[in-house]
């Protein structure tokens, strides 16, 4: 059951037990933080938790203008329609930390010259330390046609990567009949880049499992040149698609939807201007993604392809020193999922109060990311690896094979550890367990 509001004129307060939340909409015209935190993601509420524990009420500024959180991996599983999206949603005043200050506006300019941000009710907020946690930028709107095709009803396009388009994946799936499935992997940046397939793999069983399979023509087009960045587990993923009879065409990238026609147009990107025009009866679509803007626009922060310029090892800024980036909007070159996230976390915690205490940082991240590749209903290729792309595992087994148990983990353990542990600040990634499982030869 939701909390009560109670409103005064300056201020929302939540009425709940013993969880109070200031989020202000005075039109002050500066507010004051000893940390600044933009963005109420994974990375941004992790965080924000660590450090309330020993800050002081009010010490901590939190700006994110939405008020619901997603647990976003749980996309795939609500695609397939094994979860529901209310599965995956609380309200933002539930996640975020009782002794922050949550400002319900975004961030519109960053001024790190000046330890400052302005947000978007023109009021200023200065710092003497930031995290910016502001995630990816989902381009719907860079393929031609794809918006418009994702908001005709029935029109066989969907998308697991926004709450506001996973659900027509399931819909799509129980109203397909004969065809081609398609699904695609974009020319940019994603986050989660294992998803864009995992829907392939849960696709194909729905087919088999409703008699479908022989009418449908599955087919996966990516923008890679490979299946999957890690040969162990590309290995055995080009093992999957071979046995399901699924096409994979690499280097191949979605640049016109013609939802009129239920044509979908790909380029080839090893050979510019060739084209090829595919009729689709389903056509799912992961998005371009990028950079958010309001990052671009500030030069001093962000390098090249807008994303802010940490280094890679203890995620801190290469210029400003008491910034710090955490998860999507790094640059730093690991892959961009949930886990991630989590093994950054105490990395970017134990550095950031080292600056704080004018002490050296020692803490580095290894590049650590995980990605739970769903191959069907009740089977996963559990895939963990570093920054050179070597397997990371946790458990003493290799986990290049389909397995009951890993799918489990993804749909049952996984959003309970996140709700309860990692918003909470209290878990950081699984290396702990890793180097249990392996007798301590593995960190």
């Amino acid at each position: 059951m939701f909390a009560k509001l109670l409103y005064n004129r300056n201020s929302l307060v939540l009425n709940t037990s013993f969880k109070y939340f200031s989020t202000s909409h005075a039109r002050l015209k500066e507010h004051n933080c000893k940390l600044l935190v933009v963005g109420g993601g994974s990375g941004g509420c992790s965080l924000s938790a660590k450090f309330a524990r020993n800050f002081q009420k009010g010490e901590i500024i939190i700006v994110e203008p939405s008020d619901v959180h997603y647990y976003q991996p749980m996309f795939t599983l609500i695609g397939g329609g094994i979860k529901k999206l209310e599965d995956s949603r609380k309200n933002m005043r539930d996640v975020l930390p009782n002794k922050a200050n949550w400002i319900k506006e975004s961030v519109v300019e960053f001024n790190p010259q000046k330890n400052a941000v302005t947000i978007s009710n023109g009021d200023t907020i200065k710092y003497d330390f930031m995290l910016v946690a502001v995630g990816l930028q989902l381009r719907y709107e860079a393929v031609p046609g794809l918006v418009e095709a994702l908001n005709i009803p029935n029109s066989g396009v969907c998308s697991n990567y926004s709450p506001n388009h996973v659900n027509k994946t399931y819909e799509a799936l129980q109203k397909f009949e004969s065809g081609n499935a398609v699904f695609t992997f974009p020319n940019t940046p994603v986050k989660c880049p294992g998803a864009p397939q995992k829907v392939v793999y849960i696709s194909e069983h729905f087919f088999r499992k409703t008699g479908k399979r022989n009418k449908a023509n599955v087919t996966y087009n990516t923008s890679l040149g490979v299946i999957f960045g890690v040969k162990k587990y590309a290995d055995a993923l080009w093992k999957v698609v071979k046995e399901r009879n699924i096409n994979v065409n690499l280097r191949t990238n979605l640049i016109e939807v013609q939802p009129e026609k239920k044509l979908a147009i790909f380029e080839n990107l090893d050979k510019p201007g060739e084209k090829t025009i595919v009729e689709y009866s389903m056509l799912h679509v992961a998005p371009p993604m990028g950079a958010p803007d309001v990052l671009k626009k500030c030069t001093d922060l962000v390098n090249e392809a807008g994303f802010v310029n940490v280094n890679k090892d203890t995620l801190q800024h290469v210029k400003f020193s008491n910034v710090f980036a955490i998860g999507d909007c790094s640059s730093s070159p690991n892959s961009k999922t949930a886990a991630s996230v989590a093994a950054q976390c105490n990395i970017v915690y134990k550095n950031m109060k080292a600056v704080m205490a004018g002490q050296n940082l020692t803490e580095i991240y290894n590049g650590y990311a995980s990605c739970p590749l769903v191959t069907g209903y009740g089977s996963c290729i559990m895939a963990e690896f570093d920054y050179d792309l070597n397997p990371l595992e946790t458990f003493p087994i290799s986990q290049d094979k389909e397995m009951w148990v890993m799918y489990m983990m993804k749909k049952d353990f996984m959003p309970t550890l996140y709700w309860k542990l990692m918003l909470n600040g209290y878990w950081n990634g699984p290396s702990t367990v890793r180097s249990l499982m392996h007798l301590g030869l593995r960190k």
